[in-house]
C-alpha cells in the first residue's frame, strides 16, 4: 500500500490566521473538498467529555467542521453513541445534556447533535464485516445512516488502549452499548483485597453490579463484569488491577475491526488535534494535567496513517513537568521495557500495548501507516 498523505499545523497563530481559520485552511489543503457533500447527510464523530473533564476539544472546533460542511451542501450533525459505565453519558437524554453543558449545542456548532445509537444504547446496525474477532459489528444507527462519516479527534492517553486517536474514537465509539461490550470482553479486572479499604468507589462507578463488599472487602463478579475499566481507574489504591492476557491487544484488535466497519463503503475524513494531551480518556469526569506539551492539528483521508503521525509526533514532544508522565519518568522503574524515553503513552501505562491497534489496522487495510507528513 503506497504512503498516504497527513497534513500538519502547529497551534501557532497571527493577526492575520487564527486557529479556527487555520484548521479550516488544513482542511482545504487536505482535500476535503474532494468528497460529495451535496445533500448528503455527515456524521461528525466527536466526544463531548464527561461532565467534570475539561481535556475535551471545544466546541469551536466542531463549528469549523460543521460550518464547512455546509458551505459544500451537506447536512451536518455531531454524533457520539452512550456509554458502557454509569456517568453523565449513559443514555440520550443525559449524553445530550452533558453535550450542551459542555458547550456543544446547535447554536454553538452551527448543527444538530443526534446520539447514534438512541435513547438506551440499543439503536443499532449490525455491519457485517467477516473479520478475524468480530463478525458482525454493533454500530450506532445514525452514524451507519449517514452518507459521509467524518472525525473530529482529541488525541491523548488511555489507560487500557495506550492511546485514544482516531481509530479509538471512530472503534470504540461508534459502538453501541452491546457494540462496546464486545469490544471490552476480554479485560476482567481483578480485586486485590491486600490493598482494598472498602470505599466502594469501584460499585458507585459499576452499571452492572459486578463489585460487592465481602467482609468489608471488594469482589467482582465476572459473570457481570463487562470489563469496561472504569473501576480500576476510580479506586484511590490501586486495589483493582486488570487482567492483562491480552486484554490490551484484544481491545485494540476489535476496536480496530469496529474503526473497519464505519468507515468502510463510503467516502469518510479524519482530523486529530494533538492538544491537552491527558493521560486518561475524556471519558473521566476529571482530567489530569497534559503529560506532553500541544503540538497541532492533523488532518488525513487515512486514520491509520493520521495516528501513526500524531504517535510519532507525540514522542518527540516535551514532557511537562509535574504530570503523571514526568512523575513516571522520575519515579518508577526504568528497567520496565516501556520506560526507553521515548514513548509517552506505554510510560504513562505500562501494561497496554498500542501499537496493536495500528498493526492491526494495517492488517485488514482500514489505512497504512507508511505515510507522507505535509506541512503547512
Amino acid at each position: 500500500m503506497p504512503e498516504s498523505k497527513v497534513y500538519f499545523t502547529t497551534f501557532k497563530a497571527t493577526g492575520n490566521e487564527n486557529l479556527l481559520q487555520k484548521l479550516h485552511r488544513l482542511m482545504k489543503r487536505a482535500g476535503f473538498e474532494d468528497i460529495d457533500f451535496s445533500n448528503k447527510f455527515a456524521a461528525i464523530k466527536i466526544h463531548f467529555g464527561e461532565l467534570g473533564n475539561l481535556a475535551f476539544l471545544r466546541p469551536n472546533y466542531a463549528k469549523v467542521v460543521a460550518d464547512y460542511v455546509k458551505d459544500l451542501g451537506g447536512k451536518p450533525f455531531l454524533t457520539d453513541c452512550n456509554t458502557l459505565y454509569v456517568g453523565s453519558r449513559k443514555n440520550a437524554l443525559d449524553h445530550l445534556e452533558t453535550a450542551y453543558l459542555n458547550g456543544f449545542s446547535p447554536f454553538s456548532t452551527g448543527c444538530h447533535v443526534i446520539i447514534a445509537d438512541g435513547l438506551k444504547g440499543t439503536d443499532e446496525e449490525n455491519v457485517p464485516i467477516n473479520l478475524e474477532y468480530v463478525k458482525e459489528a454493533k454500530i450506532g444507527k445514525a452514524i451507519m445512516d449517514a452518507d459521509v462519516f467524518i472525525s473530529l479527534n482529541h488525541f491523548k492517553g488511555h489507560e487500557l488502549a495506550g492511546f485514544g486517536g482516531a481509530i479509538k474514537n471512530i472503534g470504540m465509539g461508534c459502538g453501541s452499548r452491546a457494540g462496546k461490550k464486545e469490544q471490552h470482553c476480554d479485560g476482567k479486572p481483578q480485586s486485590d483485597r491486600s490493598k482494598c479499604v472498602g470505599c466502594k468507589a469501584c460499585m458507585k462507578i459499576c452499571a452492572h453490579e459486578a463489585p460487592t463488599l465481602v467482609d468489608g472487602k471488594i469482589n467482582i463478579d465476572h459473570d457481570k463484569c463487562v470489563g469496561c475499566g472504569r473501576c480500576i481507574a476510580v479506586c484511590p489504591v490501586d486495589a483493582i488491577e486488570a487482567d492483562f492476557n491480552n486484554t490490551s491487544t484484544m481491545l485494540n484488535y476489535r476496536m480496530a475491526e469496529y474503526a473497519y466497519a464505519v468507515c468502510k463503503d463510503r467516502p469518510n475524513f479524519h482530523i486529530s488535534l494533538i492538544c491537552d494531551v491527558s493521560p486518561n480518556c475524556d471519558c473521566h469526569s476529571e482530567n489530569d494535567i497534559p503529560i506532553i506539551a500541544d503540538i497541532g492539528m492533523l488532518a488525513s483521508f487515512d486514520p491509520v496513517a493520521l495516528d501513526q503521525a500524531c504517535i510519532d509526533l507525540a514522542k518527540k514532544a516535551p514532557v511537562i513537568a509535574n504530570s503523571q508522565l514526568d512523575d513516571n519518568l522520575k519515579h518508577h522503574d526504568h528497567h520496565h521495557e516501556a520506560f526507553d524515553g521515548t514513548d509517552p503513552f506505554t510510560m504513562v501505562h505500562p501494561d497496554t500495548e498500542w501499537d496493536t491497534a495500528l498493526r492491526h489496522s494495517e492488517e485488514i487495510g482500514l489505512g497504512t501507516r507508511a505515510y507522507e507528513l505535509i506541512t503547512i
